[in-house]
Order: structure tokens, then sequence, then C-alpha cells
């Protein structure tokens, strides 16, 4: 038995071929613009692969631009800290020269006028800014860190112990040119005497200056090994509880100037203080993390600035066993107390504390401006392998998503021949409507 198909049946069959057809040509001219994904349903599994891909891609871009940041940041940092080592190693040499004794006082007119006018250089030059940020005021950044006083202050004045007393009076092993190993100076009836405040012990000026070498050379290499002293020596054996930060301030200032003593074993001696110029830190410790790569944050490698306490150290009035936070000028604050001796013509001082203090001043800023460039190098490092990995993402990308412009065009002509075709062929045997007759 024939079956009879309508005319409408037959139009409705007609009409969704033709709209399939359509279809499928707009998907070809989709894939145009070179991305044959632009849907889930054009392919689940490579669609599903594409999103991973855009997510590594936009975290690549994002490190790619922590480090280009980053690298500008340390760039500039390293480069001032440079000029500054240089102007530490210009106070070195005046230390050094401060140091010789032949000098009249013009000499150290003219010594002290060059030294203070580094130091009025070094301090500006901390105050670096890239843009409105200040590269050393740690996560304040918009503060200006270091300012120095246009009046000169009361100081406390600290003996600074070269390498054999260092190694003798507290037991270090370690270079004093990495760390400033000083004593308070105390005075009673004319006479000068030195607080070591960790150990509470308080030592006549002629033993910590001679009178230990004795000691040192019938095999005492510490105080500790040397044993009972005798009161010629070790005068008292103060409170062990004896806190700097009770006295001064982190800057080295006392807390009241009018207790300028300190009474150990029922004596009252007087902190020995010098007048000199101070400077002030704004800035604070925090670093600033630029995150280079993902998975756990790294603080110790990530981080691209440096603060006033890591390129300027700590001293006896704000370490830690100080009580006192730290000040982020310890070193400028020391090299003014150089100058200070300079200007005065301290001779004797300078040879045996002045040239000291330069040297641990010079070598702290070293050993920051090294771990600047360490982490600059590390981040120089990541970033090439980020573009390499960044490459073999955009390559991922077009594997999966890709159009093979050949093929696609292939495929678009015979697609719209087709399409072409049907609507020709369409036009001859559907039936005529009211339309073709209006």
């Amino acid at each position: 038995m024939g079956m009879r198909m309508g005319s409408t049946h037959f139009m409705y069959n007609y009409q969704v071929s033709l709209n399939n057809a359509y279809q499928k040509q707009a998907k070809l001219f989709e894939q145009a613009d070179g991305s044959s994904l632009h849907r889930a349903s054009d392919n689940p599994m490579n669609y599903y692969k594409l999103l991973r891909y855009n997510i590594s891609e936009t975290e690549n871009t994002q490190y790619r631009d922590n480090i280009k940041t980053a690298s500008n940041w340390m760039k500039n940092s390293d480069s001032v800290m440079v000029h500054m080592t240089g102007m530490m190693q210009t106070m070195k040499e005046k230390s050094v020269e401060a140091a010789n004794s032949p000098n009249s006082e013009d000499d150290y007119a003219a010594i002290y006028k060059e030294m203070n006018a580094c130091m009025q250089e070094l301090v500006a030059v901390a105050n670096t800014q890239v843009g409105d940020r200040y590269l050393f005021s740690g996560q304040k950044d918009l503060v200006k860190p270091f300012e120095m006083s246009t009046q000169t202050y009361e100081r406390g004045l600290a003996k600074n112990l070269d390498t054999a007393q260092a190694t003798f009076f507290k037991g270090s092993n370690a270079d004093y040119n990495t760390e400033l190993f000083q004593m308070l100076e105390l005075e009673m009836d004319g006479e000068t005497y030195y607080l070591d405040t960790e150990s509470g012990n308080l030592f006549t000026k002629d033993f910590v200056d001679n009178g230990y070498k004795k000691l040192v050379a019938q095999g005492y290499s510490t105080l500790e090994k040397a044993g009972d002293l005798g009161e010629e020596n070790i005068v008292s054996t103060a409170d062990s509880n004896f806190k700097v930060s009770d006295y001064f301030t982190n800057q080295g200032l006392l807390r009241d100037e009018n207790e300028n003593y300190i009474n150990i074993g029922g004596y009252m001696y007087n902190f020995k203080t010098i007048k000199q110029n101070i400077v002030t830190y704004k800035g604070d410790e925090n670093l600033i993390s630029m995150v280079k790569l993902n998975g756990a944050t790294d603080p110790t490698s990530d981080t691209v600035n440096s603060t006033g306490g890591r390129m300027f150290g700590r001293d006896i009035f704000d370490n830690e066993a100080s009580g006192n936070e730290p000040s982020g000028t310890a070193m400028l604050n020391n090299l003014f107390c150089v100058c200070a001796k300079v200007e005065g013509c301290d001779t004797a001082w300078m040879s045996s504390d002045g040239v000291t203090v330069a040297d641990v001043a010079h070598a702290t800023l070293i050993v920051e401006e090294t771990r600047v460039g360490s982490r600059q190098q590390l981040y120089q490092s990541v970033e090439s392998m980020l573009e390499v990995q960044g490459d073999n993402i955009t390559e991922d990308i077009t594997n999966v998503s890709g159009t093979d412009i050949a093929q696609l065009a292939t495929q678009l002509m015979q697609m719209t021949t087709l399409y072409n075709l049907s609507l020709s062929m369409g036009g001859r045997i559907l039936p005529q409507s009211l339309a073709d007759y209006l």
C-alpha cells in the first residue's frame, strides 16, 4: 500500500534540513577566528582541557607581571645600595685616615667636613623613590623613611669591641665585620668603666683595652674560661636583669636627661654621652612579597624590598638584649658618632673604635645588598622558566582548540555550496505560495 506525503510534511522536512545546513555553516564561520571551541557542546573533553589551560595561562601571566614589577623594584634597590656602599667605603677610608696620629686640627676639620657631607648624602640616597613609593620604608612605602636631625643630641657612648675583644668578652667566633659588639661606657670620679649589658659585668677600661691580652696569652680564649679575674679587672657583677631600654631609647638617647646615672654595687656611675646628629627611621620592618610561583609561599625568597633594620643593622641600644625595638638607623647613628669623634680630634678613639664601626657598617650594608642581588637573580631564573611554561601552555591551547585553516576553508566552501544548492532547489520544487503571485 502506497503512502502519500503531504506538502506540509514535505516542507517541514525540507526546512529542518535547511536549518541544519545553516547551523553547520554558521559553526564553520565561527571557527574563522582561529578557535574550534566556542561552547562546551562543540567538544566536551577538549573544552574542559581548554578551561584548565586558560586558568594556567592567567596564573602564568600574573606571575610574570609580578616578576617584572619585583625585578624593577630590586633593580632600583640594588642600584641605590651600590651607591650607598660606595659612600660607606669612603667612610671607612676617612676613618682610617682620621685614626692616624700625625693629623693636625686642620686635617681633622677637613676630614670631618668630608665625612659629614658623605653622611648627609647617604641619608638622602636612602630616601630614594620609585614613582611615589619609597624603596626602603618597608610596607609604609608612602612614608619618607629617614630623617636626619638639624641639631645635635647627647647620645650614649659605647665601647666598640674589635675582633680579639669580641672573641674574649662575648665568646663569639663570628666575624665582627658583620656584627657590632659593644659595651656601655660609664664614668665615676674621672675614671672610665665598661658595662657589658648582657652579662652585667662591669670592667675597668684598662682591662678591656689591654689587660685581657695577658689572659689570652695564658691560654684563656674567653672570659668564661678565665674564671675569677679579681676586683681590679671586674669591678662588679651588675644586676642580670639590667635592660638598656630602662635608660635609653632605641636611638641611644637618654629617656630622662636628668637621670644620667646608674647604681652598681652601691656606687653611682654616670653614663658617658657624645653630642651628635641623630637619624630617625619612620618606615617599618615589614617586607613586601610578590609571589612568583604557585604553591606554598616562601617569605624568604618572595620578598623584594629592604628596610632600615636590614641595611643598617642593630647595636647595643636596639638589639634583642636591649629590650628596645629595632631603630632602623643603628649604623647610621654610630657613623655620626664617628663624625663627632673626628670633629673632636679624638685619635685614640678613632684608632680603637672608629675604624671598627666603619668596617661593620660597611659590611652590614654589603650583606643586605648581596641578599637583594641573590633574590633578584632568583626572580630572573623563575622568569625564564615561566616564559617557557607560557609557550607550552599556548601550544596546549592551540592543540585542543585551534582550527586547521586549510581544512576549514574546504569545509566552508563545501557547506556554503550545499546550502546555496538547497535554497535553489527548494525554490524550484516547493509549492508556490500566495506571496509568489503578489
